[in-house]
């Protein structure tokens, strides 16, 4: 997977992309499909400082892209919630799709009896 880092106010330190790697690794562990992920980390000073680091993060798979953001006053936690809340869209797309195969072998298991 290809892994796009962007940052605006913050210094991108080793341990930080360590950190974003770890995530992005454990989010490939539950879609294999996924192409790129694109993290942009952002410090804004003028607002409330519990609210001052924001992490977004968009994570292009086959069908509809997957993107979530989240702001904190810990950097470290704005990227585990944001990973937190792409792994259950990742959950929710696989739950669907999985659901419709169900769904469609049933129907045509129901028709075939009824002939």
């Amino acid at each position: 997977m290809k892994l796009i880092l962007s940052t605006h106010n913050v210094t991108l330190t080793e341990a930080i992309e360590q950190h974003i790697l770890s995530r992005i690794d454990k989010l490939e562990h539950f879609d294999r499909w996924a192409i790129n992920a694109r993290v942009v980390l952002t410090h804004d000073m003028t607002k409330i400082p519990e609210r001052q680091f924001k992490c977004s993060m968009r994570l292009s798979v086959p069908g509809p892209d997957l993107y979530a953001e989240d702001s904190e006053n810990d950097l470290y936690a704005a990227i585990d919630l944001v990973t937190k809340k792409i792994e259950q869209q990742i959950r929710k797309s696989h739950n669907k799709r999985k659901a419709k195969k169900h769904s469609d072998a049933a129907a045509s298991k129901k028709s075939r009896q009824s002939d």
